[in-house]
């Protein structure tokens, strides 16, 4: 062995045998916090994700609360004509961020008068989760272009540019569309956005992520299947 190794050897110092027995303790003890500590930060992820994905578990499909406030019948807003057949429900959103679903109901009620555009929606659904109805689900709205004749509208509001929906009126969604596919016997493939009847970004946000639209129509489902 050479010097140096020797030296280095020499000047190394050999721990007390209780000393390390209170280390070998001490990692022995570390591991037994931590692996229930581990498995408890596990057991709360999956737990939030499932509450997450489960959020509006307790939404189903009974009729909703809703101010019935129709339209007067004219030509710009509310035609009277009669849907023959319930084939649908389309979603909108108002492209207008903040405003409310009174400020809505009450502009397509203005448009017997000012005859500005053509435009209406059975339904629209405020931040707060409110539903105003428009029009009767048996008449037909200003709302989906070549699909007004055998679709109800259904119109949201959102508080900014991406479109999201607030809980409140993505809840009232839900329900609202779940009561309205069991009414006229739909399933949640026949809710449809605006953007499938034109290629309009509408609603912005279900256009925009395709993951959250195939989560609303699963919520939908979800809600069918309480009935």
């Amino acid at each position: 062995m050479s010097t140096s190794r020797r030296n280095q050897l020499a000047g190394r110092k050999t721990l007390p045998k209780n000393t390390r027995r209170k280390k070998k303790r001490g990692r022995k003890m570390l591991r037994i916090i931590m692996i229930p500590l581990l498995i408890l930060l596990l057991f709360l992820l999956f737990k939030s994700c499932i509450q997450k994905k489960n959020q509006y578990a307790d939404v189903d499909a009974t009729q909703p609360e809703m101010d019935v406030q129709l339209l007067d019948i004219n030509p710009y807003s509310r035609p009277g004509t009669t849907i023959d057949h319930v084939n649908g429900i389309v979603v909108h959103y108002t492209a207008n961020p903040g405003s409310t679903a009174q400020d809505n109901r009450d502009y397509f009620n203005g448009l017997k008068d000012s005859h500005e555009t053509s435009a209406s929606s059975n339904f629209v659904i405020g931040l707060e989760g409110e539903i105003i109805q428009c029009i009767p689900t048996w008449e037909m709205a200003y709302a989906s272009n070549d699909r007004n004749a055998d679709t109800i509208s259904i119109e949201c509001y959102h508080p900014d540019e991406n479109g999201k929906f607030t809980d409140a009126t993505y809840r009232s969604l839900v329900q609202l569309t779940a009561w309205l596919c069991a009414k006229y016997d739909l399933t949640a493939d026949q809710v449809i956005r605006h953007y499938d009847v034109t290629g309009k970004i509408c609603p912005k946000y279900f256009v925009e992520d395709e993951d959250a639209w195939v989560e609303f129509r699963r919520n939908v489902q979800d809600a069918l299947e309480k009935q």
